[in-house]
């Protein structure tokens, strides 16, 4: 953040902010937003990305930075903890702290975050980490959340935030995929280590999904009852781009890694939410899974619905695999996403862009706003 940004003026900002979040209510709702001091700001770019390990060069921040965001979106994997002592949790965070790149974006430019698994707690976890309470105070007091933000006062880090004025009105959620989210399923391996399997699958010329399954559980949940009462109360505010900022893909089908689809019920519910709140302007956003793509549903769906993947800003993984929705290639590299937004009245165009290191356009695709709504 920006001097105008930095955490002494953050405190005192949350108060001001607070009477800046009330909309006009909808019909039996009364949607706000979580404070920010730059809720005033009209978005027109957005950059995000996730997965950068704190111990690892961070050159990416240039190409981010030179893109002039007007806000960035961390999704998650911010950090890579792994661990349950909490002392080395901070430790990771002060460690993000010091790189160069990260300093110049906390200066400049307006943040938001969300966790995913490592910086959450374990490689893959959910529910049942043992110390998620206390990792949410690390994750809070690391990215300044005021200390009567209601965001501290939710059994989870999941928040909403509009920004900009009515016609150019976006509304960013997060949700929080981790303190509520029930036991994986796995795959049937036949009794095989994953390793062994996954090399036996591409050997035979296979494509190589991860060794997760679909629950069938009508019960398995990522977000929790309570989580999903805020949720259906955020789809009311009246806004006209809304990003759904997920730190895992929403619209992969089927990678067999951590995704929506993963958690059927769920995945089908957020769709379902959509339509019954007719919720037009909505684009997903995704990190996770240390390469970009975008995906596509066109299918039994309000309107076509868009997810550009970003990861890692310091990740990269080299097998990418089965998506049956992915538009285009994906991108093997480190790599952030920006969202621009060509603010026209009813023509309003939104650009989905993957950018390289460098700042290169590597993905890209550009969307009517009038294309995101339920006719």
């Amino acid at each position: 953040m920006n001097a105008e940004f930095s955490r002494r003026t953050l405190v005192a900002a949350a108060g001001a902010a607070a009477s800046l979040n009330m909309l006009p209510q909808a019909a039996n709702a009364n949607p706000t937003s979580d404070p920010h001091p730059a809720l005033r700001r009209t978005l027109s770019r957005i950059a995000f990305g996730a997965c950068a390990h704190q111990s690892k060069a961070q050159p990416v921040w240039d190409a981010i930075l030179e893109t002039k965001p007007d806000l960035f979106v961390f999704l998650g994997d911010n950090v890579y903890g792994d661990t349950r002592d909490m002392a080395e949790l901070r430790r990771c965070y002060a460690q993000l702290a010091e790189k160069p790149g990260f300093k110049r974006l906390r200066d400049n430019v307006p943040i938001i975050s969300v966790w995913d698994d490592h910086d959450f707690g374990e490689n893959d976890s959910g529910g049942d980490y043992p110390m998620k309470a206390q990792s949410r105070a690390a994750f809070l007091d690391f990215w300044n959340e005021p200390k009567d933000s209601p965001r501290r006062k939710r059994d989870g880090v999941y928040a909403s935030y509009i920004f900009g004025p009515m016609g150019q009105r976006v509304q960013i959620i997060l949700p929080d995929l981790r303190t509520h989210r029930t036991s994986l399923s796995t795959l049937d391996l036949g009794g095989m280590d994953y390793k062994d399997w996954a090399a036996a699958r591409q050997k035979a010329g296979l494509s190589v999904p991860g060794p997760y399954a679909r629950n069938s559980d009508a019960n398995a949940t990522m977000l929790g009852d309570a989580q999903w009462a805020w949720l259906e109360e955020q789809f009311h505010a009246p806004v006209d781009v809304r990003i759904f900022g997920s730190s895992l893909q929403v619209l992969a089908d089927f990678p067999g890694w951590e995704s929506w689809i993963n958690y059927a019920r769920d995945h089908q519910r957020l769709i379902d939410l959509v339509r019954r709140q007719r919720a037009g302007g909505m684009v997903f956003l995704s990190g996770d899974t240390h390469y970009g793509e975008l995906s596509k549903l066109d299918l039994n769906v309000p309107y076509p619905l868009w997810d550009i993947t970003s990861s890692g800003l310091t990740e990269v993984w080299s097998d990418v695999p089965p998506n049956t929705n992915r538009q285009g290639e994906a991108v093997r590299e480190v790599n952030f996403g920006t969202v621009t937004i060509d603010w026209a009245g009813a023509a309003t165009r939104i650009s989905l862009q993957v950018r390289d290191v460098k700042g290169a356009v590597k993905l890209q695709q550009t969307v009517p706003l009038e294309a995101l709504q339920i006719a």
